[in-house]
Parts: structure tokens; sequence; C-alpha cells
């Protein structure tokens, strides 16, 4: 008798323990973005950019860290157009993303 109580004692014990033991989680944090100089960025980038957006200029540019190591945001514009492109180290484009400024009238009906 006094074994099968301290068998379930010590069950008891290790499901307590059990219980308070934190449980963690893997959490997605955005990677931080570093403003850099557009002349910063790699040849092959700015290479790309200019055979693949001709006439767009290069505004600003940011590196972080990505999935395969440090990715670059670029933004570009020509005219009213914007486009963010995003690029690992070797300048392969991995996103684009458009968006067209709107330009506002500011006619009043006489």
């Amino acid at each position: 008798m006094k074994r099968v109580l301290f068998v379930l004692v010590l069950m008891i014990s290790v499901v307590a323990l059990n219980a308070q033991t934190p449980k963690t989680t893997a959490t997605h944090t955005k990677a931080a973005k570093t403003a850099i100089n557009v002349v910063d960025l790699p040849k092959t980038i700015t290479t790309n950019i200019a055979k693949d957006y001709p006439g767009f200029t290069v505004k600003s540019a940011k590196s972080f860290t990505g999935k395969k190591g440090l990715d670059y945001e670029v933004l570009i514009a020509k005219g009213t157009d914007n486009e963010t492109v995003r690029y690992d180290k070797d300048g392969t484009l991995l996103k684009k993303e458009s968006q067209k400024m709107a330009t506002h009238h500011n006619s009043k009906k006489k």
C-alpha cells in the first residue's frame, strides 16, 4: 500500500511540475530596416533597376535581414509612379509593390 501511495505522489508531482513549465512559442517579428545611402546599394541591384525600370530614379533604400540574409528595399520613382522593390544581396528581385501617387485638383466650378 505504501508503494502505491508513493507512486501516486510521484506521478502528481511530475504532472504539477510539467504544468508549471512555461511553453515558449516562436514569434514572428518584423526585421528592423536601416536606411542606407543609395550609393551604398550593391552594383547588381542598381544595374537591375536601370535595366528593368528605365527612366526610374532611386529615391531611397533600406537594408534588413531577410529569410536568407541581407535584403534591400528600394523606393524608385518616375513622374507620379512609385515602386517599392525588394532585392536580395545578389540582386535577385524578391517583391514589387506599385503605388500611383494621387494628383489633387483644386479647380472649383463657377
